[in-house]
């Protein structure tokens, strides 16, 4: 028998072998949303070393996620051909070269690269956690791994936001490129001692390598169109250009994904009414998530006058409230219907959207504390809820390619959340060259407006 068969393994540590193997995946997401998180409170002094405006330096994190939103419907492909076990390793392992040649970047083009870089990556990672949850828990305890999985990763951006503010103020901002490598090098460890080798024989059909071109375009022109919005007077033609070919490259990838033998895109699971809707709601909770992970930092800085440290601070106590609420969540996302907790966690956050749209230069510390840990104890209900209520109904062959397509339309509404957000700060208000607390007032308005219009769709889910 094989050191590193799942015989060996649960051998070896027993009923403890699935949390130690949800433990090495959970590695894995936590690098890559520290890595999401951990940039925004370094943007400041980004912009200020290399001399560009708000416009460019928001591509770190759009272009991180942009990068992540396309890769990440791989997965399921990848899986299949190599397994978990070598994927993840090899992710991982590639992960920390990049964030270590990322922190030595001498311009904002090689940094930029860089960010894309990791979150081509990330994107091959996020789905696998969620893929190995639902292959190794039954039917009956998915919520309640998925919770502590949950509480494990939601430390990341936690606590991303004070470390990265630490590492800003005591060091330099490119130690928060450097940050995310030693927890993917231990993650390449704990996945060659408690992850298996593959129990099913591994399959063998071409990439769908012309789904992911269109699908590449779609996203790259689509972005780029947004991102010279915000000066239409110098980019008319190319916007119109960008917009034009995204919008064809999307038609083209609907088309080759529903008939091709074999797409990166399994349209079928989209037919199936939970399943659909649950992306709809995943779309939503990547723009709040996203979203105001992008704001809040900025808005602190740029309109109150906080330090990188006071901006990380007040993230805290939220990923605290967060990491408690999340194993609650997930028990009760087993036994409760999956809409009612998605719907209540959309509310939740949509009154700290509107509260922080709300708030003024005299507002305390505390009360701006109190409306973020609003905002996550209402994504802490959507994520579990989300999770179970897409992918129980799935057959455990199709898990590989649901997983990955959940993920896949959470990047997207992060991608395209965080880009509409620019585009807002940008045609605000300005003061000395900086958006004017007006201008985050209309983006916050923004991103509750778009987490309220999706709890329609939400609530005709079926339990």
């Amino acid at each position: 028998m094989s050191r590193h068969s799942l015989e060996a393994l649960r051998s070896r540590y027993g009923s403890r072998w699935r949390w130690l193997a949800v433990a090495t995946v959970m590695l894995g997401t936590m690098a890559t949303v520290l890595s999401a998180t951990i940039v925004n409170v370094a943007l400041p002094d980004i912009m200020a070393e290399f001399g560009i405006r708000q416009g460019q330096a928001h591509w770190l994190a759009t272009g991180f996620i942009a990068a992540m939103t396309i890769t990440m419907l791989t997965t399921g492909w990848l899986l299949d051909h190599f397994g978990l076990r070598k994927t993840l390793a090899t992710a991982m392992a590639l992960f920390s070269v990049i964030s270590v040649a990322g922190g030595f970047s001498q311009s904002p083009e090689m940094l930029i690269v860089a960010r894309i870089g990791q979150g081509a990556v990330a994107g091959l990672m996020q789905p696998m956690a969620m893929y190995l949850v639902f292959r190794i828990f039954p039917r009956e305890r998915r919520g309640q791994a998925m919770g502590i999985y949950g509480m494990g990763v939601i430390l990341a951006p936690a606590l991303g936001p004070v470390l990265g503010g630490v590492l800003v103020d005591q060091l330099d901002w490119r130690f928060v490129m450097f940050a995310p490598a030693p927890v993917t090098l231990l993650g390449v460890f704990m996945v060659w001692k408690f992850l298996p080798r593959p129990v099913a024989p591994l399959l063998r059909y071409p990439f769908d390598l012309s789904g992911f071109t269109l699908l590449a375009i779609t996203v790259i022109f689509s972005l780029d169109a947004l991102n010279r919005l915000q000066l239409p007077d110098d980019n008319g033609l190319r916007i119109a250009v960008g917009g034009a070919v995204a919008l064809l490259a999307l038609v083209l990838f609907v088309i080759r994904e529903r008939r091709a033998r074999h797409p990166l895109l399994k349209v079928s699971l989209l037919r199936r009414r939970s399943f659909l809707f649950a992306n709809i709601g995943a779309i939503a909770l990547g723009l709040a998530l996203f979203g105001s992970t992008y704001l809040i930092p900025l808005f602190v800085q740029t309109a109150l006058g906080f330090t990188a440290t006071e901006a990380g601070l007040l993230m805290l106590p939220a990923g605290i409230a967060l990491g408690i609420i999340f194993p609650l969540a997930g028990r009760m996302a087993d036994t409760h219907s999956p809409r009612l907790l998605i719907t209540a966690g959309m509310g939740l956050f949509a009154s700290s959207a509107v509260l922080f749209a709300l708030s003024d230069l005299a507002l305390g510390f505390a009360w701006l504390a109190l409306w973020a840990v609003i905002g996550r104890v209402g994504l802490g209900f959507m994520l579990p809820a989300l999770s179970t209520g897409a992918l129980n109904p799935l057959e455990s062959h199709e898990l590989g390619h649901g997983s990955s397509t959940i993920n896949f339309t959470r990047q997207l509404g992060g991608a395209y959340g965080i880009n509409l957000v620019a585009l807002t700060l940008e045609y605000g208000d300005h003061a000395n060259g900086l958006p004017t607390i007006d201008a985050f007032h209309t983006a916050w308005w923004l991103v509750a407006g778009f987490v309220l219009l999706a709890v329609w769709p939400v609530w005709r889910m079926r339990d």
